[in-house]
């Protein structure tokens, strides 16, 4: 990947975009986030642009507090199934937890549609963030998994996940009709696993893909998160909101992997953006402020007071400033809150902002402009190794995929940072990727 190093695109498709109401812009589909024809089209926007992946997200409980786009969506392994069916060369990423679902089911589900879309299937793997405080009863026990347990069992379980994946040699079934040999017996390969979480024999009833098996994406943000992703994943989606952090981070990253005996170059890092894109600095910070201005005093301070439980709203407005209700300075126990904490008491942003952070849709100034200046910002990020690329998070779709599209990918093509056509048909081809080799094959090779 370090040669003839290019951006790689990710499209985080989610209803009617990252903006908590987004669903109430004059452009918004009535229903967008359980419309399949919504999302084909989504993908074929993204697909026209040349993007690596349409990456979807999920949940396993909501409330009545949770982002409106994810009260009615589809199930992740569904919906990609169907986007692969209405594209040809885009990879089409799930969200699956290994936290509430058994190893051999996900394994069997995940390389299916890793064979139907031939080769342009993606995991990101979650171990479930219980952000309802409902999860597990929708599961049949009453307590949430504590995080490093979570990990802990993560890490067998994507052991297992890969493993069955290898149940089959490449060259296994060799259908043979004038002998009448369908498979040869020694390239079937059950896991016999017996682990501390689970017990799975196999063998699995589907064989590898043409890339193998399906790319593992992760984002976890956590010293457990970060510890196995360098371990196992070959996607990193993080989201850092300067240059800097992000810089750090890719750093330390980087060499987390080198620690697992690992390629850096086998890892990709793809930063999240939530731009808004006009044709004048103007008009792109008056579509902002239109985006905003949809989130009410009673919503916001809503949200706020709950998740600040003991903070004294009293006389503030969400144009009042972080710091007047003294969130600069606020410690509070929480790994999303710990993430965003600095941003807070470093750009003392207004409580509209605030909400806006927190609920995953709030876009820096460096996000808000001209496609010139959005295509600058990429490239400095891509240049000085802030990011292998980018998580188009779209606080408004589908506008907001489209003018990237049509505006900034074509920038960035002419400036040889991004690809004109694609290479390749797989999404392990699209990313640089090698493909994932045969366990057992490899033993066979390495014997004497």
């Amino acid at each position: 990947m370090a040669a003839n190093r290019q951006i790689k695109l990710s499209a985080y498709l989610v209803g009617t975009g990252m903006h908590v109401a987004s669903w109430k812009h004059p452009n918004a589909q009535r229903s967008a986030s359980i419309s399949i024809d919504y999302y084909k089209a989504l993908a074929q926007t993204a697909e026209r642009g040349k993007f690596d992946i349409a990456f979807i997200a999920d949940s396993l409980a909501i409330n009545e507090d949770s982002h409106p786009n994810i009260l009615n969506r589809f199930e992740p392994l569904t919906l990609i199934t169907a986007l692969a069916g209405a594209t040809s060369k885009i990879g089409v990423v799930a969200t699956a937890s290994t936290s509430y679902i058994e190893p051999f089911n996900l394994a069997r589900s995940l390389l299916s549609v890793d064979q139907i879309s031939k080769g342009r299937a993606g995991w990101n793997i979650v171990t479930t963030r219980d952000l309802s405080g409902s999860t597990a009863r929708n599961f049949g026990a009453q307590d949430h998994l504590e995080h490093g347990f979570r990990y802990k069992r993560a890490e067998e379980f994507v052991e297992v996940v890969t493993g069955l994946w290898d149940s089959w040699e490449d060259d296994a079934f060799v259908q043979d009709k004038e002998s009448g040999v369908f498979f040869h017996p020694g390239k079937m390969h059950r896991l016999n696993h017996r682990g501390e979480f689970f017990s799975v024999e196999g063998p699995l009833n589907i064989a590898r893909s043409p890339q193998g098996y399906p790319v593992l994406v992760q984002a976890g943000t956590s010293e457990s998160g970060q510890q196995f992703a360098a371990k196992r994943a070959e996607v990193i989606f993080s989201i850092k909101y300067s240059k800097q952090e992000a810089r750090e981070f890719y750093d330390t990253f980087k060499s987390r992997v080198a620690s697992f005996g690992r390629s850096p170059d086998e890892v990709v890092i793809l930063q999240g953006i939530f731009p808004v894109i006009g044709r004048t600095q103007e008009e792109a910070d008056e579509k902002y402020r239109q985006l905003e201005s949809y989130i009410s005093e009673e919503t916001g301070f809503s949200f706020l007071q709950d998740y600040f439980p003991g903070v004294d709203f009293a006389g503030l407005t969400l144009e009042s400033r972080a710091a007047d209700a003294g969130l600069d300075r606020l410690e509070l126990d929480k790994s999303d809150y710990r993430k965003h904490q600095p941003v807070i008491a470093r750009e003392n942003p207004t409580l509209r902002e605030v909400y806006s952070l927190l609920t995953g849709s709030f876009s820096r100034e460096d996000w808000v402009g001209t496609p010139e200046k959005i295509a600058d910002t990429l490239e400095e990020w891509f240049t000085e190794r802030a990011a292998d690329g980018f998580m188009l998070m779209a606080p408004l779709l589908p506008d907001g995929l489209h003018d990237f599209v049509e505006e900034v990918v074509p920038l960035l093509q002419q400036r040889g940072l991004f690809r004109t056509e694609y290479a390749g048909d797989t999404l392990r081809e699209h990313l640089g990727l090698s493909v994932p080799e045969n366990r057992y094959a490899r033993e066979e090779v390495s014997r004497p």
